[in-house]
């Protein structure tokens, strides 16, 4: 009989990290290259909606500005290259199209309240949606949903268009907003986890929907759902998550010259 293996030691088993970078032109290029990726994924899970829907990432180097999607184009069409460069106050320093001053305003007052924040999430998915429109919060009622506990803020007002700075200020410390009868907001220290957020918490109002309608759902106790976001809710763990989702991010379909 063959001899039963040997455990093996652990600091001999691979574990990925986010990468490090010797020169903010490299960390440029991969923030560029993950929001466009970021972008594609979105679309593809259908979390876009006409011109709506913006994701931008703080310059490594020039931290008062921020890249982002151009207005109008579609998800699926992003390269890194049609990306725009962006002043906080919404002048485009690189690129040949325009972007949504609008829009972008309220990532600008983030980012701003956020110097940590390298990347905020704001674009359309319908259970988020939904939640807003009920003007909740999400319910500590799976261990994914446990990841926002006490951790995500409602924004309880609607004003037609976005307040920036009333926007930035709901937000606060969290990782997630919920813009009352809008839909969501997430940030993070990478493009990942921000994304990662958007897409959990977008998830997680699904789940919270369909069990309304089935019953009423068990709430997880205080202590279990802190524990629980103590463990899960790290921008780490964010960025772990992404890993296996973004490899589903197809190729663009077009880019710009």
């Amino acid at each position: 009989m063959a001899e039963r293996p040997v455990p093996v030691p652990v600091e001999r088993l691979g574990f990925e990290m986010p990468p490090e970078f010797a020169t903010a032109d490299e960390e440029r290029a991969h923030r560029k290259e993950r929001l466009a990726e970021a972008l594609r994924l979105l679309g593809a899970l259908g979390y876009e909606d006409g011109v709506a829907g913006h994701l931008s990432a703080r310059d490594p180097e020039h931290e008062d500005c921020y890249w982002v999607n151009p207005f109008g184009r579609p998800f699926a069409a992003v390269a890194p290259a049609d990306l725009l460069l962006v002043d906080g106050g919404g002048r485009v320093l690189e690129g040949e199209r325009r972007v949504n001053g609008l829009a972008f305003a309220a990532h600008a007052a983030v980012h701003r309240a956020r110097p940590a924040a390298v990347a905020v999430v704001r674009t359309q998915g319908p259970y988020g949606r939904a939640l807003a429109a009920l003007g909740e919060l999400l319910a500590p009622i799976t261990q994914e949903a446990c990841a926002f506990y006490e951790d995500h803020a409602l924004l309880d007002e609607y004003t037609g268009v976005e307040d920036a700075d009333r926007t930035a200020r709901a937000l606060g410390p969290y990782k997630a907003l919920i813009l009352r009868n809008r839909g969501l907001l997430t940030v993070g220290d990478s493009v990942d986890a921000a994304v990662w957020w958007f897409v959990a918490a977008e998830r997680a109002a699904q789940v919270q929907l369909i069990a309304r309608g089935a019953g009423k759902p068990v709430l997880i106790d205080h202590h279990g759902a802190l524990a629980t976001r103590e463990r899960f809710g790290t921008d780490l763990a964010a960025w772990a998550n992404y890993q296996p989702l973004r490899l589903r991010a197809a190729p663009p379909v077009a880019s710009t010259p």
